[in-house]
């Protein structure tokens, strides 16, 4: 299971928290949620710190989104951003 919820605007961007596991379903609803958020134009930041899971569909996701300009706060522990 995959929760994501948008936390507050700062600065004109928005900020996602995912929780849980970035894997199956899940993928295409988190990538259907992004799809309607970057049109808008404003920076799109991912919050991945409760994120226990990704599987490859899940980080290929999570990549092409990166290459789109989003950017992820991560957990050191489970993920490195580079």
């Amino acid at each position: 299971m995959l929760k994501i919820s948008q936390t507050a605007k700062a600065n004109h961007s928005i900020t996602l928290k995912l929780e849980g596991r970035v894997v199956g379903p899940w993928v295409g609803e988190l990538r259907q949620v992004c799809e309607m958020l970057l049109p808008e134009g404003r920076p799109l930041k991912l919050d991945l710190t409760d994120v226990t899971f990704a599987d490859a569909s899940g980080v290929s996701a999570l990549s092409s989104l990166k290459s789109r300009g989003v950017t992820f706060t991560i957990a050191h522990r489970f993920c490195r951003n580079s």
